[in-house]
This record gives C-alpha cells, sequence and structure tokens, in this order.
C-alpha cells in the first residue's frame, strides 16, 4: 500500500477569506448556485429534511432510506462492492469494519445523527467533489464525495480521510465521529468518501480533488483556508501525509499551499519529504497491523529537520481504534486539535 510520489514543492500562496454570519447563514442557499456555475453538483438540496434521529437498534435499511442521506445514503457505508443486510443493527455495524477496533455503536449513531440534526436545519451535508462529466467520463469516481460538518462562520478547516486499508472507507468510526470532536472546539471538518480498490495514488487524488475544491467554494462554504489541517487514520494517514509531504498539486489538484498541521493515526507510513508541516501522531501500543516502530523511524527523522511532532503511544490499544472512547486513547482527537492549533497564524 505504499505511495509512490516524486517530491513537490509546493507554491508559498496565503490566502485568508474572512466570512461575517450574515454569509455564514446564506452559505447553504448560494453554494448551490456557485456549485452549478463551476459544474460541480451539491447533491442535497438546502431544503429542510424531515426524519428522526437514528439508534441503536435502529437497522441498516433505516439510515439507507433515512431522507437526510438521499442520494448518497450508501457512501456513509465503509464498502461500494457489498450488498448489506438491511435487517442488521446499527449495534452490529463493527462487523463492516474488519481493520477496526473498539467500535462504539453510541459514538457511531451519535455523529451520523449530527448530520441528520444539521439536515433538518437546512443545511447541506454531501457535496460532490467532481463534476458529472468527470464521473461519467471516469464511473469510479460515483463513489466519492464530500462530507460537511460545520463549524463557526470562517474558522479553518480540517480534513479527514479515514482508513480501512484502501479496500473500505470506515467514515461511520473514524471519520464522522473526528469531525464531531474538531467541531467542539468550533472547527469546520469534512470528511472524504474516496475511491477503494485501486490503491493509495487514486485515494490521494481523490483527496487533493476535495481539498481543490474546499478551496474553490471556501466562501459559499463558510470555512476559512489559510490554516487547513489533513487528518488520516490508517491508510488514510498515508493519504494525509502524501499531501503533507508533496502537496495538493502533485496529486492532481490545484497549486495551494500545504496544510498547517498533518494528523496520523496508526500507520505504516515511511515516506519523509525535506520540509514538513507540524506532525500529531497517535497509535497503540500493541498495533500488530502498523507497529508503532515504523512510525517511530519516521517520527526521529522528522525531529532530526526540525519539523515539530507530538507522539501519543496508548496502552493496551491494537489498531484502528478510531476516537478511542472508553480506552486510553479517549480525547487524543482533542489533543491533536490543541495541537493544529499551535500552528495557526494569528491574525
Amino acid at each position: 500500500m505504499k505511495i509512490q510520489m516524486q517530491a513537490f514543492k509546493s507554491a508559498g500562496l496565503s490566502l485568508l477569506l474572512s466570512s461575517t454570519a450574515s454569509l455564514a447563514e446564506a452559505a447553504d442557499s448560494d453554494l448551490q448556485a456557485r456549485a452549478r456555475s463551476a459544474g460541480i453538483a451539491a447533491t442535497q438540496s438546502g431544503s429542510t429534511v424531515q426524519g428522526h434521529p437514528l439508534r441503536t437498534d435502529s437497522r441498516i435499511s433505516d439510515l439507507l432510506k433515512h431522507p437526510a442521506f438521499a442520494g448518497f445514503a450508501r457512501r456513509l457505508l465503509p464498502w461500494d462492492d457489498r450488498a448489506y443486510d438491511g435487517e442488521m443493527p446499527l449495534s452490529n455495524i463493527s462487523t463492516l469494519l474488519p481493520y477496526h477496533s473498539h467500535v462504539n455503536p453510541s459514538v457511531v449513531v451519535g455523529a451520523l445523527n449530527r448530520m441528520i440534526a444539521d439536515a433538518s436545519q437546512g443545511k447541506t451535508v454531501f457535496f460532490d467533489v467532481y463534476s458529472e462529466a468527470q464521473k461519467v467520463s471516469e464511473p469510479s469516481k460515483n463513489q466519492t464525495g464530500l462530507f460537511f460538518l460545520r463549524g463557526k462562520p470562517g474558522a479553518p478547516f480540517a480534513i479527514i480521510a479515514p482508513g480501512g486499508g484502501f479496500a473500505y472507507v470506515g467514515s461511520v468510526h473514524e471519520g464522522f465521529p473526528y469531525a464531531v470532536d474538531i467541531n467542539k472546539l468550533g472547527y469546520n471538518a469534512f470528511v472524504l468518501k474516496y475511491r477503494t480498490g485501486s490503491g493509495g495514488d487514486v485515494a490521494t487524488q481523490d483527496l487533493a480533488a476535495a481539498i481543490s475544491y474546499i478551496f474553490d467554494h471556501a466562501q459559499a462554504l463558510g470555512v476559512g483556508t489559510q490554516d487547513y489541517s489533513v487528518w488520516g487514520s490508517s491508510a488514510g494517514a498515508r493519504m494525509a501525509a502524501a499531501i503533507g509531504s508533496h502537496g495538493v498539486a502533485a496529486f492532481g489538484g490545484k497549486q495551494l499551499p500545504r496544510p498547517a498541521t498533518v494528523v496520523m493515526a496508526y500507520t505504516g507510513h515511511s515516506d519523509v519529504a525535506s520540509d514538513e508541516p507540524p506532525t500529531f501522531v497517535a497509535v497503540g501500543e500493541h498495533d500488530g497491523i502498523a507497529p508503532p516502530t515504523i512510525m517511530e523511524r519516521r517520527i526521529a527523522t522528522l525531529r532530526q529537520a526540525g519539523t515539530p511532532v507530538e507522539y501519543r503511544k496508548y496502552g493496551n490499544l491494537g489498531h484502528g481504534f478510531g476516537t478511542g472512547v472508553g480506552t486510553s486513547a479517549e480525547g487524543w482527537v482533542l489533543d491533536a486539535t490543541r495541537f493544529w492549533e499551535r500552528f495557526m497564524v494569528k491574525s
């Protein structure tokens, strides 16, 4: 799963878009027009969606048929190429995530309900990253998309690439719940649904396209771009690190500044560029899929080069622990967000 790439020196662009509360209130209605004019469709309209919250005893079919997720519900779930048992309760969702551990159904459902609540207030929660023409030309791009949990108007954004061994995308465990925690400190958070089955390069191209999309629509979305961060877990951490090392344009996106911070959870990624962003790393001490020693070698290289690094190794944990609720890692997402704050430009 090693991502092959060439070193890329990103442009030294610094872009600060300020937003007022009135702009944020108008963002959803304005975004459809902006997206259409750019040839990029926002899948869900800004109209109010009626629907009840999910529970842990709700079924997969309840999620797939929920009006808040109309048109994109399957992209909430991990697998593109599998039929789901509609009768399976969400309390058993861990069975869909074979590379993950400590999957907490209450955390999963809580994050899904956050999006349902947003949709019920008329907020758009899902966007197509690619245009219709791009999806017709390359049908696999129909599987992609970008989920959005709003923070304070004009606040910086985090974009999250969940893991799954490039076979599936574990957004329900280490995407949406991360976004909820990041939101607690007022920041905007996006969760990427990327293409699977084609390795790391294709998945990272989707991440680059998503970051480019956010920059293109930042004013309508009501997000700041100057101090954005890129987050990833497992396979997603490889993607996040690749963007941090080589920039968005190296993977087919626009020439944009590299992230202010990279956050990486439990991966064996070893590639290092000569100039890396500040990096936060979270691992479990008993990870048998991505042993901590691999990441520790990378951390040593970063520190030798003068890159600020915060490294957290959590006891009695293996691979794929997500937010770590109920474990020694509980609260790590908030700690990583505080680390990110240290490297924001103070205006």
